[in-house]
Formats: structure tokens, sequence, C-alpha cells
């Protein structure tokens, strides 16, 4: 378990990733804690003078214009948590849910929300206790905030709902037992504070971050490896081709096919003097493609970046003036956008890799056996695996329409554009799921490969990369169950070991 003193609005996609990956025991800086009494301090300098501003003694949305009595207000609070938590479906992942949960809590430190530093402190105390409120995935059109989901994630607050711990569904009351805590009651504007905000899209899309990075690195390193399975030219990745371009991305990206090339190896020297003048785009195009994606990836983590360390909520407080003012920064579509970008680079490293799995499996293209398998007509080999990888890649083309062009009015017209920012973030997780599946057929089919060019060796990188599958799944000499030989690959790319092939600073958060 990792310890964090968080700095309000200092959150680096480094701290995010080991939050989204690791349990954390979070601490909050002495430095925010006047910031965050002041605000509250206005708040309450607003109700002892009885003047009326949104959020703090009116009603929200459409009622807005409706004043309300002052022996109302916790009511109100109450009232609008309870009423707000209508997410269906099923729970986030905990990890998921410990996410939004720092985020929402680096925000509401920055001094702008009105709220209590009790009401902060407590949801400190839960991400320490391990106890998640438990948060229904659908429900969210990323515009009023994220109002379903962080709706369900206060109700512990109060006492009810569902929480998980190591794993198992508790009554909230039973949760809060665990974590030494007793529902409180929430003062004038902190349950608005607590529902508006963007952290359940924008933690679901940070999720799709950390998984794009991933399946990036996978996917140069095993790309890599089917250059060698396949005899692929090093030509294509020369330093001079992409700098012509000018793309940073690209650049970057041929820069990695050099470093795990090498300059030569066994396998790229016995077909020096070949006859073949270009290999297909799934070798040669690699650097544009991947380089494409990486520049997605990093466009994406700046806005995310951004969004995990910015104030969301309405209205805002401003502590220089003690204005209150009413906005829209609750509205996702900065996150929405950013997802519908990760979902193209996404879906565009599954292509590809299923493009060099059909090439690795061609006989024609590779010179390889058909289906990579001794005895074929017997054995069917990676036939069918390559069938489950077009399935995959053809899912993930669907998925990748926009989510963010979408929108729905909501609250009685008064809500009448609408991001879409939670869905965009929440396919991600699906998307990256797919693609693994096809980097794991793709690694298992360059395996083969490489196998049936022994003697000959490929280069340091790629021959450790090989060794890295061939410890979990061994040679496939006739057919055999294969799924679990993808499921073991899955597995392996599910640890991120290949990100360590990949030179610090290429990617965001690594």
């Amino acid at each position: 378990m990792s310890h964090l003193v968080l700095t309000p609005g200092t959150l680096t996609l480094a701290q995010i990733r080991d939050i989204s990956r690791g349990k954390v025991s979070l601490e909050l800086a002495q430095s925010a804690i006047a910031g965050i009494n002041t605000s509250s301090a206005i708040v309450q300098q607003i109700l002892d003078e009885d003047r009326t501003v949104y959020g703090i003694n009116t009603g929200f949305g459409l009622l807005a214009n409706t004043k309300i009595a002052a022996e109302d207000l916790q009511l109100l609070q109450r009232s609008i948590v309870l009423s707000h938590a209508a997410g269906v479906g099923q729970y986030m992942q905990d990890a998921t849910v410990r996410l939004m949960m720092v985020l929402k809590i680096n925000s509401l430190s920055r001094g702008f929300s009105g709220i209590r530093l009790e009401v902060i402190n407590f949801l400190i105390a839960l991400v320490n206790a391990e106890v998640y409120p438990c948060v229904p995935e659908k429900g969210s059109v990323g515009a009023s905030g994220d109002l379903a989901p962080l709706s369900h994630m206060s109700l512990s607050i109060l006492g009810e709902g569902e929480m998980s711990h190591k794993g198992e569904i508790l009554t909230a009351k039973e949760g809060l037992k665990i974590a030494g805590l007793e529902p409180i009651e929430l003062a004038a504007k902190e349950g608005l504070a607590l529902l508006n905000g963007t952290q359940a899209s924008t933690a679901m899309a940070l999720e799709g971050l950390f998984n794009a990075e991933d399946l990036f690195a996978a996917s140069s390193v095993i790309g890599a490896m089917s250059v060698e399975a396949a005899m692929g030219s090093r030509s294509p990745f020369d330093s001079r081709i992409h700098a012509a371009r000018g793309q940073l991305g690209q650049i970057d990206s041929a820069s990695l096919f050099r470093l795990l090339l090498g300059e030569e190896s066994e396998i790229s020297l016995d077909h020096a003097n070949c006859e073949k003048v270009q290999d297909p785009y799934s070798l040669r195009c690699q650097p544009q493609v991947l380089g494409a994606c990486l520049t997605q990836i990093r466009h994406a983590a700046g806005v995310l970046e951004v969004e995990a360390n910015g104030v969301t909520d309405n209205p805002l407080v401003f502590q220089d003036t003690g204005d209150i003012i009413s906005g829209g920064n609750f509205h996702a579509e900065p996150v929405a956008m950013a997802a519908d970008n990760l979902a193209i680079a996404i879906a565009e490293l599954g292509s590809i890799a299923e493009r060099r799995i059909a090439l690795l499996i061609d006989p024609n293209l590779s010179k390889l056996p058909p289906f990579l398998v001794e005895n074929g007509g017997v054995n069917s080999g990676f036939m069918i695996a390559q069938v489950t990888a077009a399935a995959l890649a053809s899912e993930n083309k669907t998925y990748a329409h926009p989510a963010s062009v979408d929108s729905l009015p909501t609250s009685a017209n008064q809500e009448d554009h609408v991001s879409m920012a939670t869905f965009a973030a929440r396919r991600l997780r699906y998307m990256s799921e797919n693609t693994r599946g096809v980097l794991a057929i793709e690694l298992l089919a360059s395996a083969q490969g490489l196998d049936f060019r022994a003697p000959l060796q490929p280069s340091v990188a790629v021959a450790k990369a090989k060794a890295e599958i061939r410890e979990l799944v061994s040679y496939y000499d006739k057919d055999r169950f294969f799924a679990p030989d993808i499921e073991a690959s899955i597995d392996l790319l599910m640890t991120a070991s290949f990100n360590s092939y990949l030179p610090a600073g290429v990617l965001p958060s690594l």
C-alpha cells in the first residue's frame, strides 16, 4: 500500500496510476485545511445573512428558483443524495470507486466547494479503511456532474446503501463500523458539492488511459516479434523516414522499433538479400499507426490530468471576494472527447494486430507453415484463434463510435445538452479487454513463428519477450485445447511487463 500526502490540485498521472492499480493510504496536506475552512465559512455567512444563493438555500435544476427554508436545509441535502442515487447495472470495481473517491477528495479540498473538512475526512477514512461504496456503473449522462454515481458514493455518509470491503458486500452501517465512522448530517451546499463533478467519468477514462498505455507498449513489443517472425525488413523504421514527416508520435514509435529490433539479428542477416521489395502495411507502417495512437494517448493524458485536478462542482465559492458563482464545470465534454480519442487508439491497436496475425498464418505472406502448425490438415493450428482475434477487433469498431456526439436532454430541458462522458469512458474497459485478447493471440502466433525460424535467433529484446510467453505456454506442436493458451497470454499482458521494454517518458504516466 502506497502512502500519499495529497496537496489538492497536484496529482500526477504516475500517482493516479498507482491509486488505480493498488491500495493507497491517503493523508491531506495541512496546507489545504485553511482554504477548506474559509470556503465553508463563506457558505455559513450567506445563511446567517439570509441571502438567497443557488445551491445553498434553493432547489436544484429546474427548481433553482425555489427558496428553501432554513429549517429544511439539512433535509434538502439528504434528499438530493437519496433521490439522485438512481443508478443501475453492475457495481463498479472497487479500484474504480477508490480512484473516483480520491479524485473527489482532491477536487473538494481545493477550497472552492464550501464543504466542511469533516466531510472530506470522512471520505479519506473510507479510502484508508478499504471500505468502498457500491456504485452502479450506469445512470450518468456526464452533464450536471456524474450525479447518479456520485450520489451512490455519497450514500455512505448518510449511513445508507451498500459498501464493499475485501470482496464482501455489506450494509453501509456495517461498512462504516469497519472504518470506525458514524453517519453525519450534510450541511448546506454539501450534498450538491458531492454530487456535482466529473469524477466518475474521469476515473473510468483514466483507467482507459492506463490500459491504452499498457496496450501500446505490448503492441510495440509484440509487433517487433512479428517483424522478426515474418522476416520483415528493418528499413521502414529508419529514423530519416520519420524525421522527414515530422510527426512526433511516429518518430518516437519508430525509435522504439529500432530499440526492440536492434540493428540486426541472425534472422535479419539470413534474409538480407531476399527478393521481397516491401512488407505489408501491418509490418511496415507500424510507426505510422502506433505513432498516431501514441499521439492520441498523450493528448488524452494531458486533458485527463487537468480534469483530475480540476474543480468541477457547482456553484463555486471564491474566497478572495466571497462570491458564489454558478456555472457549468460539471459538463464532462473534455472527458468525453478524450475518451473517444482513446477508443479510436485502442481499436486501432487491435485492428493492426489482427492483420499481423492474419499475415503470420498465411504462408504466401509469412513463408511459415500454414496456420503456424506442422502437419497442416490434420492440425488446424492458429486458424480459429485468428477468427477470434477478428471477432474482437470487429467488435471494437462498433465501440469506437464517438459517444460525445450524442446527447439527450434531461431535467425537463434545463440540462439540454449532455456529454455522455460516463459511457464514453466506461466502454474503454471492454475495448481494452478486446484488444488485449487480440494482442495475446498475436503474442502466441509470433512466438510460434519465431520457433519455426530456429536455430536463427531474433534480436535480444524480441528473444526476451518470447521467453516470457514460453515460460507460460509451450510450443504448439499439434492441436490441443487452445483457450487456456490464450488465457495464459492474456494474464501475461495483464501484468504490463512489456512496459519495462520502453524508455521512461515515452508514455505519459510511466
